[in-house]
Parts: C-alpha cells; structure tokens; sequence
C-alpha cells in the first residue's frame, strides 16, 4: 500500500489487518485453553479460526488432540486426514488416524492407515511397531474367521483366545473375541459353555446381537425353550 496508495485497497487492507490480528488473539486464547485442559473451549476457538484458515494443517492437528481428549474419536480422523494432505510427509498424522482406528477395533483400517506412514517412511520407529502388533492380529483374526467358515470351530476357538493374549489391553478386541467363541461353542453344539460366554459377552454389551442370537441356539439345545 505505501508504494501505491489507493482508498479502495486500503480499506480492505485494514479489514484483513484487522481480521488477522484478531485471528492471533483465538489462537493464543486456544493454545491456552489447551494448556489448561480446556478442551471444549480449545475446539470452539479452533472452529472460528480454520472457518477462515482452512488449509492449516498444524491447526487442525491441535483440534485432532482436543477431540481425542474429549472422546470424539470420528471427529480427530476427520482433521488428522485433513493434515495428512496438507502437509507432505505427515508420519505423525497417520500415526495417530491409525492408532484411533486400532483403539476403536477397526484393525483392518489400522493396519491401512500405518502402512501409509511406512511408506513415507520405512524406518519410522513408532508407526513400525504398531505395524508389527496390527499386522499380528489382523492375521489372527482373518484366520479364525476362515476356520468359522469352513466349520473348524475348535481351531476358530484356539485362534480367537490368541487373540486376547496378543492384544490384552484393548477391551474391544476381548469382548468380540469372545462374541465369537460363544458362536462358535454354539455352532459346536457345546451349549452349557456357551450358554456361560455368551451371557459374559451380554453383560459387557447387553444389546449384542449376535451373542443373543447364539445363546438362543444354545437355550435351544439344551430344550430351555423359555429362555
């Protein structure tokens, strides 16, 4: 504006000086909510921010971490990919998409998003590891699924209960697993025992379908038609 003044210009000028200044003071006042654990109030600031600042991935990072700590995992993938794209070679970004997804038991779309980092980066150490657990427990799974398909329940039963000692932390992966050895203690017909883990999984999940379907059959095996 000082090497070629105009009225129109500077007026916009100012507007956007204005807006900007105004955007730094969000900012500050996100990243010190952050700091005090004031998440909600992080969000709702980061939100008026990135309605302006779309592409700024490290923004959307920080609002990721916000809405891990506040139990809403859907939400950190939507803006961890969002800075996967935005900026080139974001091992970090698909770390965490990939650690969220693992923590929610979606393993198969775990083991996607880490290999993505691997391929940015085959030696980066954290997305190696989980790599190694993911790819582990994805196989395990895939193979009981395939014995359940091919009417093998007591090497399907053998392959789920590794299952639970390969990933003993995450509590979703223990309850499908045993979700499924009730099925398959039921399709074995050893209906007293899955009688027994079918109702463990229910009072873990009491509107588990398919575990309500399975000790059904059970109930039925045993003529508890009432039950």
């Amino acid at each position: 504006l000082k090497s070629n003044p105009s009225n129109n210009e500077e007026k916009e000028a100012h507007t956007q000086l204005t807006k900007s200044d105004e955007l730094q003071r969000l900012h500050s006042q996100a990243l010190s909510a952050y700091q005090k654990e004031d998440y909600e109030a992080a969000i709702s600031l980061l939100d008026e921010i990135l309605a302006v600042c779309v592409w700024d991935a490290e923004l959307r990072e920080l609002r990721a971490e916000c809405y891990i700590k506040e139990g809403e995992p859907s939400k950190a993938i939507s803006d961890l990919k969002a800075a996967a794209k935005l900026k080139n070679d974001n091992t970090e970004a698909f770390y965490k998409i990939s650690r969220i997804y693992y923590q929610l038991g979606d393993h198969e779309l775990s083991l996607s998003e880490v290999r993505e980092c691997l391929k940015l980066d085959q030696d980066h150490k954290q997305c190696f590891s989980l790599y190694k657990k993911v790819k582990k427990l994805n196989k395990q799974i895939e193979s009981a699924e395939e014995f359940i398909r091919e009417g093998r329940y007591e090497d399907a039963i053998n392959k789920y209960d590794s299952v639970t000692k390969t990933e003993p932390e995450v509590p979703v992966y223990a309850t499908r697993a045993k979700e499924r050895i009730c099925h398959c203690l039921s399709k074995n017909q050893q209906a007293t025992e899955a009688i027994k883990v079918c109702t463990e999984v229910l009072q873990l999940e009491p509107a588990n379908v398919n575990a309500l379907k399975d000790r059904a059959e059970a109930y039925l095996l045993e003529d508890l038609y009432e039950e």
